[in-house]
């Protein structure tokens, strides 16, 4: 009888980790997750693919744990014996970063090192996939940003994602395990939490369409990002662990674009032209139809240390694992605009003017 193999994905209940269980599974994966404790259930992005313990037989299996806790993480690699790992857990707000930067560190840095000690006392190999980001590139010390590019963190988060990358790649290099870095640049999708900038755009767009709101206030608009879609950096994740030989790839679109450009283009979709009027936080973005006001900027949203633009070279993702991104950015945002307003009971073609 062959092997089922057997994934556990740190990290399972955000906006990747529901993605690569849904993928796992359809590759006929057994899939276990870790989640923290928490008083609220925080597996709404699972409930698809959840299944009663009682009612069936499981392929997805959750433990209780937590990346501070070396116990929990010994336990749980125990009970599930997984063939490859993903860790996609982090505290990865880059903005809360800097209210939370012990913890950041904690969860970030020192939790993968956690993970990597309890992997190598194993007696039998286990693939590991790391999740790191481009926010490890900072302050970009050249554009495009590819895996020879330096490191040049500009937040807790970004510093803390860089421990990980080189502690990575320390323990691949010392041990001989198979252990791949992940550099993915910014992903979003309709799963996104509602404080990344691209979920408070659309979810707020749509709240005023609706009249439920009157404005979104957002911080720099100016700020450049290469934007993905999750589901399709999942399969990435997937492909580097399915290699003979463990390494390190970016993985991005290629295409760069501000924050201006994606609030222009959501608000399209809801039947805005946004027009912008005055200057630095002074700024507001008006519906040219109406007059009013719908962007605002608020200066708490603007980061201590900020990173200006980053784009991604996926040429060797291409290359060595033949992938590429299949959604680009306005079938991105097209995507979560529709899915919020289904979400909703609702048809995006019914606010469409």
């Amino acid at each position: 009888m062959e092997h089922k193999k057997k994934a556990l994905i740190i990290g399972i209940t955000g906006q990747d980790g529901s993605y690569l269980a849904e993928f796992l599974l359809e590759k006929g994966y057994e899939v276990h997750g870790m989640i923290r404790r928490s008083s609220s259930f925080n597996t709404e992005r699972l409930d698809k693919i959840y299944e009663d313990p009682h009612v069936n037989n499981r392929h997805l299996v959750l433990h209780y744990g937590d990346l501070s806790d070396s116990n929990s993480i010994n336990s749980m690699i125990n009970k599930s014996k997984p063939d490859e790992i993903y860790n996609l857990g982090a505290q990865s707000h880059v903005r809360v970063s800097f209210d939370i930067p012990e913890y950041t560190a904690d969860i970030d840095a020192l939790g993968t090192l956690r993970l990597l000690d309890v992997i190598k006392e194993q007696n039998y190999p286990i693939k590991f996939y790391q999740a790191g980001s481009s926010e490890m590139f900072g302050k970009v010390l050249e554009t495009p940003q590819k895996e020879t590019t330096p490191f040049n963190p500009a937040s807790p988060y970004g510093c803390a994602k860089v421990f990980s990358h080189m502690i990575c790649a320390n323990y691949r290099d010392s041990y001989k395990m198979f252990i791949c870095n992940g550099i993915l640049f910014n992903h979003e999708s309709p799963r996104r939490g509602r404080t990344f900038v691209t979920k408070k755009v659309v979810e707020g767009l749509v709240d005023i369409k609706l009249g439920k709101k009157d404005k979104i206030f957002l911080g720099n608009l100016d700020a450049k990002r290469d934007w993905g879609y999750a589901k399709d950096y999942v399969r990435a994740m997937w492909l580097m662990l399915q290699q003979d030989k463990p390494d390190d790839y970016v993985i991005a679109t290629g295409e760069t674009h501000s924050v201006r450009e994606f609030v222009e283009y959501a608000a399209s979709l809801v039947g805005y032209k946004i027009v912008w009027q005055g200057k630095g936080l002074e700024e507001v973005g008006v519906d040219e139809k109406s007059g009013k006001v719908v962007i605002s900027i608020d200066e708490n949203y603007y980061r201590p240390s900020e990173v200006d633009l980053l784009l991604g070279d996926a040429t060797k993702a291409k290359q060595k694992l033949n992938w590429g991104a299949e959604v680009k950015f306005k079938d991105l945002i097209d995507l979560m605009v529709k899915e919020e307003f289904s979400g909703r009971g609702l048809s995006d073609k019914d606010y469409l003017e």
